[in-house]
């Protein structure tokens, strides 16, 4: 056994199953391995595709992703999706390939220093040097990756380790999933509880963090115990499943929200950071007398920008539990006043957005709201909902604020655009059978839209619905907000369908919005490749052709 045969048993031996690539300088050993050992390889066209892939499969099912790239600059474009799980705290390995170790720093080709570069980015990151050291690295850099937040990690492992023969045992370890923490301070869980029932406001914000520990229906129940608004922050991954009550959409988008947090007494952190989209935390984003409460997996996570007042440290799945318990011991009742006020707001701040009230599109044309309510007709629970874009995505939050579900994902908070057509082709490697809808914008699509051709090739078959306002179109809202110029903002034509006919797939283009719920379920029957919906658009605007 050679060491990218140990590589690829130790993966299968924790449940991984496929990885994603761009073949290269150092991975033909280990593209081999995979061939002999019956690891699945999906390649793509670009290692930044690759990358956006591992982070999205990371994302999605709460179990590591994994891709692998050559040296030099194809290092560097995968560094692209190590950059969003580190933003998003997303399990992911990055393994790079490389020339001998022997020639390292003497000019060799693509000599680079790979891990020094991802190290800023990643939980866990080194050089391999030798194959006796592979499977200690491996199971370091796994075990950074999916404990406390999760996030990357990198692996630089040159071609001399992977063809080096070796009789190293594997890990012994069976899984490469997200580990949400340990049993929560009863202590702490019960100083939690105080706080929250002594307050008339309770304000709660569900981040990522509950997605991970798969409390959907603990946030809920605690959510109702306390007749507490819910929010999301705006590119976390959501934990709402259903439609509920206290549920009040994102926040942080940059159109804005109701005025509801300022307003509240008891603000409850469940796996959600500190950043812009809280408003830091700060007056006036907060009452000066606000109570924090943060729940978290992660000891770091719980001092990140702010100081709580209660910190509650282990599985935000059994400290919401515990907190809900401990509510219901003391007799706690919520009045529902607050709860009632604060939907009203969100209401009102809904129905008074520009984007919604201020379209006047001519008879035929086709806007924003039109496309996302012919998507919110063909989704159904079992549909996976893919969201990349700038107007596209911020309009989606606002408009489909009932519930935000972990089969619904955006790019993550780095706001990264053009990840979405690789993503929904990992997805269904993931997924064979479920369906999965794709809306990006024209400019969000061009980025990774050789992908189709991957996709295509390796049957990985989806529906992407294009939003065409040739335009970047959330810069091209800004200028015209502020008066000045389009400079760099507007696109020229591309016939989607083509392009899409092109590399392999089917395209369909609809100029009516009636007929866009039934493109997509045209779509939804191909079984073979990709469909892509060309939807040309308007937003409205005098700069619209």
């Amino acid at each position: 056994m050679n060491g990218a045969e140990l590589l690829v048993r130790e993966l299968q031996a924790r449940g991984i199953d496929c990885v994603f690539t761009l073949t290269g300088n150092g991975l033909a050993p280990l593209m081999a391995a995979c061939g002999r050992l019956g690891m699945r390889v999906i390649d793509t066209r670009n290692e930044q595709a690759a990358a956006y892939q591992a982070d999205g499969i990371g994302r999605m099912t709460r179990r590591l992703g994994v891709c692998a790239v050559s040296s030099g600059v194809a290092h560097v474009n995968a560094l692209s999706g190590v950059a969003n799980a580190w933003y998003d705290g997303s399990p992911m390995l990055l393994i790079t390939g490389g020339s001998e170790s022997d020639t390292r720093g003497k000019g060799h080709f693509q000599d680079m220093d790979t891990a020094g570069l991802a190290a800023p980015l990643c939980k866990y990151c080194t050089y391999v040097s030798r194959v006796d050291q592979l499977i200690s690295h491996m199971d370091m850099a796994i075990e950074a990756a999916t404990t406390g937040r999760p996030g990357p990690v990198h692996l630089t492992v040159p071609v001399d380790v992977l063809v080096s023969e070796t009789t190293a045992q594997l890990s012994g370890k069976t899984t490469a999933a997200v580990v949400s923490g340990g049993p929560p301070d009863a202590a702490a869980v019960a100083e939690a509880a105080h706080v929250l029932a002594s307050s008339a406001r309770p304000f709660v914000v569900a981040g990522s963090g509950v997605f991970y520990a798969d409390a959907a229906s603990e946030l809920a129940s605690l959510a109702r115990a306390l007749g507490a608004p819910v929010v999301v922050p705006i590119w976390d991954r959501g934990a709402v499943e259903q439609p509920l009550p206290e549920f009040v959409g994102v926040l942080g988008a940059a159109s804005g929200q109701a005025r509801i947090l300022p307003d509240a007494d008891a603000v409850l952190l469940v796996g959600a950071r500190v950043d812009y989209r809280v408003g830091y935390l700060e007056p006036f984003a907060v009452r000066p007398d606000a109570q924090v409460v943060r729940i978290s997996a992660d000891a770091d996570e719980l001092t990140q920008g702010v100081e709580p007042h209660v910190a509650v440290l282990g599985d935000p799945r059994r400290a919401m539990e515990g907190i809900r318990q401990r509510l219901a011991a003391r007799g706690h009742v919520a009045d529902g006043a607050w709860l009632a006020e604060a939907r009203r707001r969100h209401r009102e701040f809904l129905a008074g957005q520009p984007w919604r009230a201020s379209l006047t599109a001519p008879s035929g044309m086709t806007t924003g709201p039109d496309i996302i309510e012919a998507i919110r007709e063909v989704l159904t629970d079992q549909t996976y909902f893919l969201i990349d874009g700038g107007n596209i995505g911020q309009w989606v939050h606002m408009a489909m604020a009932d519930r935000y579900p972990g089969r619904w994902m955006t790019c993550g908070r780095s706001a990264v655009i053009g990840w979405g057509i690789p993503t929904a082709a990992a997805v269904r490697a993931y997924d064979p059978e479920a369906p999965i809808v794709l809306l990006s914008g024209d400019g969000s699509a061009t980025f990774t839209i050789a992908e189709l051709e991957c996709a295509a090739r390796q049957q990985l078959p989806f529906v992407a619905v294009v939003a065409d306002d040739s335009a970047w179109g959330i810069v091209l809202s800004g200028i015209r907000q502020a008066g000045g110029p389009s400079v760099g903002a507007e696109l020229g034509p591309i016939d989607f369908v083509k392009v899409a006919e092109g590399l392999g797939c089917r395209g369909l283009r609809v100029d009516e919005p009636s007929g866009i719920a039934d493109a997509i379920r045209r779509g939804l029957t191909e079984t073979a490749v990709p469909t892509v919906i060309h939807v040309p658009m308007t937003t409205g605007g005098p700069a619209d052709p």
